[in-house]
């Protein structure tokens, strides 16, 4: 993008990016609803701590759960696609996605495993 574009600003009122903007604001907004009525429900922010503590092994089957789901409907589409373009350029392309979406995946569980030791 040039400066000028940058200036009259039409990138953000193009309409995926108005609906990625609206659904990332109705996910933080339905994730800061969840806590304040944890909070409120437990009795305190240390309360909600530890409750959120206690249940993290349910929250990591949780995630794994989502994991399989969304490598489910990877493979449906992996497939697809590679049908529709059969190209080598392709098949390099999904490599790399695969491959930044494990290397994401292993840090942010790493990190949630070093956060509860």
């Amino acid at each position: 993008m040039t400066k000028r574009t940058w200036l009259h600003l039409s990138w953000l009122l193009n309409r995926q990016v108005g609906a990625a903007l609206l659904w990332t604001l109705l996910v933080v907004g339905a994730a800061a609803l969840v806590n304040v009525a944890g909070i409120h429900v437990v009795g305190s922010v240390d309360a909600w701590a530890r409750w959120l503590q206690t249940h993290a092994l349910l929250f990591f089957a949780w995630r794994l759960g989502l994991y399989a789901a969304t490598a489910y409907g990877w493979w449906w589409m992996r497939r697809r696609l590679r049908q529709r373009e059969p190209g080598a350029e392709t098949h390099l392309r999904l490599v790399r996605i695969e491959a930044a979406a494990l290397i994401a995946i292993v840090l942010l569980e790493g990190s949630q495993l070093l956060l509860h030791r």
